[in-house]
């Protein structure tokens, strides 16, 4: 195994060493943490992880391995990969590859033996932070943006249907527009009942209502909302025309399209274990998070949507219902994987607010 030395050098100045795990390939990335304790195949599978750098703060990955079920996407996005101490002998029964074996697979550039914890707070320090991964610690990140394309790299190209792998007599048809979606978003659907057609980000209604659905999802995916400001017009039309279901970038797509604006973390929420009360029951529901940017609470208009989550740590939007529109948001991943299952009965509200079939006519 190639243990040369490695470095991670940051826009904040900062450098640290270690050592790299896989191809020796320098890149760079927007500086992100993960808190999950589990779910590390998720995460570098999740499309919304594209064109960031991914910290793994738990100090042991890899030691449940790989397999062939709990990708998220086809293949990984994430630029590049920072742990602690990578288990070079996992243990589980699904486990047909390590994480050595993963990062040589997708050449994800792979830096192990990291202070993770300094690495955290640096990030919560110092808020937007961009790094490089490299062979010479005097080089520097030349990357300091978000990429404004990055969902049209990540988005399908052309339609994928999928049929329910629950029997249902006269099964809802959902679509999902894809802004980066994970896997599990169209596995619950399918466990629902319902038959599933992914389409890129970019279709327009007209499109849409030539696949006669029942209902919308607008996925998660990575990046500023804001640079998907020209399809705000589109994606009105859409949700207004069908009942829908926006999950954490989706979220923040519907409520830009209805007014409200979002605004970006200091430095994210990303991890299985972010505490959420429903402000309707006033139970909290611990959730899987994996987003940079937020609503802006003060920018919802209260009079035609309800705040029906909210972050317990920091008071943020984490989800909406419109008052008179089946139309409901949410900021978390009611999917989870990785995470725990404590909002999945959000698949079964939204699946409730669609007719028994047939389009949502207007008014």
């Amino acid at each position: 195994m190639n243990e040369e030395a490695g470095y991670l050098v940051l826009s904040t100045g900062d450098v640290l060493e270690g050592k790299w795990l896989g191809p020796t390939i320098p890149v760079e990335g927007e500086m992100v943490f993960n808190t999950a304790m589990t779910g590390y195949q998720e995460v570098m599978t999740d499309p919304s992880y594209a064109d960031q750098i991914v910290t793994m703060t738990y100090p042991l990955i890899g030691n449940y391995g790989f397999n062939d079920i709990d990708f998220e996407s086809l293949k990984p996005y994430l630029s590049g990969l920072i742990i602690s101490h990578p288990c070079h002998t996992p243990e589980h029964y699904q486990s047909n590859s390590s994480i050595l074996d993963m990062v040589e697979k997708y050449q994800i550039p792979t830096l192990f033996d990291i202070d993770t914890r300094a690495l955290t707070r640096i990030i919560r320090d110092s808020g937007e932070v961009y790094g490089k991964i490299t062979t010479t610690k005097q080089d520097t990140p030349k990357k300091r943006s978000v990429d404004q394309e990055i969902v049209s790299k990540v988005s399908v190209t052309k339609m994928v249907h999928f049929k329910p792998t629950q029997q249902a007599s006269n099964p809802n048809h959902v679509v999902v527009m894809d802004f980066g979606y994970k896997h599990s978003i169209t596995h619950s659907l399918m466990e629902s009942g319902c038959n599933v057609t992914v389409v890129p980000f970019d279709t327009t209604l007209m499109e849409i209502r030539k696949l006669n659905p029942n209902g919308i999802v607008l996925s998660n995916g990575p990046g500023d909302p804001k640079n998907l400001s020209y399809l705000l017009d589109n994606i009105k039309d859409i949700i207004d025309y069908y009942p829908t279901l926006g999950i954490c970038l989706g979220h923040q797509l519907v409520a830009l399209a209805y007014g409200a604006k979002t605004k970006r973390l200091p430095y994210g929420h990303r991890g299985s274990n972010h505490p959420v009360k429903d402000t309707n029951t006033g139970k909290v529901l611990i959730t899987s998070q994996n987003h940079g940017y937020v609503v802006d609470m003060n920018t919802v208009n209260r009079s035609d949507w309800d705040v029906s989550h909210i972050n317990v740590n920091d008071k943020s939007v984490e989800g909406l219902i419109h008052r008179s529109k089946p139309l409901m948001t949410v900021q978390f991943h009611p999917e989870a994987h990785p995470g725990p299952i404590d909002t999945h009965n959000i698949f079964e509200y939204f699946i409730n607010q669609i007719p028994s079939r047939g389009e949502k006519q207007h008014a």
